[in-house]
């Protein structure tokens, strides 16, 4: 069986996914216990996009998404450290503990968020993107958001803009087909949700957001584009959650056939049956990728449980920034 890509990138895909899969369900189980308050939106099924996302794209380049980003946090470089003191609420937390589940957030990383306004990340990832072509760098932008978000006028406009000017944005739509409850069915008459780049002459793609390697080659193709100064693109990423919406969703809406025919197409097992087909690893050496996610997951709620809550005098800082405008002058 011939690959394109490399044994070392397959072996990064499972670690990376495994830790995705861990986490979250570790976060399902510490919000049953009440560790975890507010809301929490696992990211269970989806990890290939995270991960050929990943290594699709460059340090330098920036992600943001909405409210459902644990994984895209932890495949940016934010640590399931920082990630799990974040959904505790403690200081150490990548937003200060003050963000929660849906406000995950580093600059240092280039992660911008995390949003829980549906759709609001689809406007503020062309306002980064237009920030790295003011600063004319070679960096891009990839704004995650899903099948409901898709529905925003923010959306629209955000098009029309992005378009005129030829940011270096990539708007990754995961199509996880249900906004909440709802299915895209009952939500659209267009089915397709890429076709909806046609009516900005903006280049478009569906893609099988259940491997690893069409992701990765779908936005790398968009990367080149973007920074060769020609604009942006609209992917369509075909994806599953195998959870409910939130923690508080038992997901009626569908079939448990419906679910268990992703499963099949379970990423993590993908990725996994080609590095077993081309012996890339050993059993043993698979085991030992296991349990060094196993103590990632041990030591990050450790370290959640044993980290300091944020000091009252934390309470009104980070709402607004100082700015100095050295060009206004008085």
């Amino acid at each position: 069986m011939k690959t394109k890509f490399s044994k070392d990138t397959y072996l990064h895909w499972y670690e990376l996914m495994l830790l995705m899969r861990r986490f979250e369900e570790k976060a399902g189980q510490l919000y049953g216990m009440q560790k975890i308050r507010g809301f929490c939106h696992l990211y269970i099924g989806q990890e290939a996009v995270a991960a050929g996302a990943i290594t699709a794209t460059k340090p330098d380049d920036k992600f943001i998404t909405a409210y459902r980003d644990h994984a895209l946090a932890i495949a940016k470089g934010i640590s399931p450290n920082a990630c799990m003191a974040e959904l505790y609420g403690k200081a150490t937390g990548c937003s200060k503990g003050k963000g929660g589940s849906m406000h995950f957030f580093s600059k240092e990383l280039g992660f911008f968020g995390g949003h829980g306004i549906v759709g609001a990340q689809i406007g503020t990832g062309a306002g980064l993107a237009f920030a790295e072509k003011y600063k004319d760098t070679d960096n891009v932008v990839l704004c995650f958001f899903g099948d409901g978000a898709a529905r925003q006028g923010m959306l629209h406009e955000t098009f029309n803009m992005a378009m005129t000017w030829k940011l270096p944005v990539i708007f990754i739509c995961e199509n996880n087909r249900y906004a909440m409850g709802t299915s895209v069915e009952r939500t659209s008459n267009v089915l397709d949700i890429y076709k909806l780049a046609d009516a900005y002459e903006m280049p478009a793609d569906s893609i099988d957001g259940m491997s690893c390697e069409a992701v990765h080659e779908g936005i790398e193709r968009a990367v080149k584009r973007a920074r060769k100064s020609e604009g942006p693109t609209l992917l369509e990423i075909n994806t599953y959650r195998y959870r409910g919406h939130s923690m508080s969703d038992p997901a009626k809406y569908r079939t448990k056939e419906e679910v268990e025919e992703y499963k099949d197409k379970d990423p993590i097992n993908q990725v996994l049956k080609v590095i077993q087909d081309k012996k890339w690893a050993t059993e043993a050496e698979i085991e030992a990728i296991n349990e060094k996610v196993k103590a990632q997951v041990e030591e990050c709620v450790n370290f959640a449980e044993e980290s300091p809550w944020p000091s009252d005098d934390e309470l009104l800082k980070d709402v607004y920034v100082q700015q100095d405008y050295p060009f206004i002058v008085d």
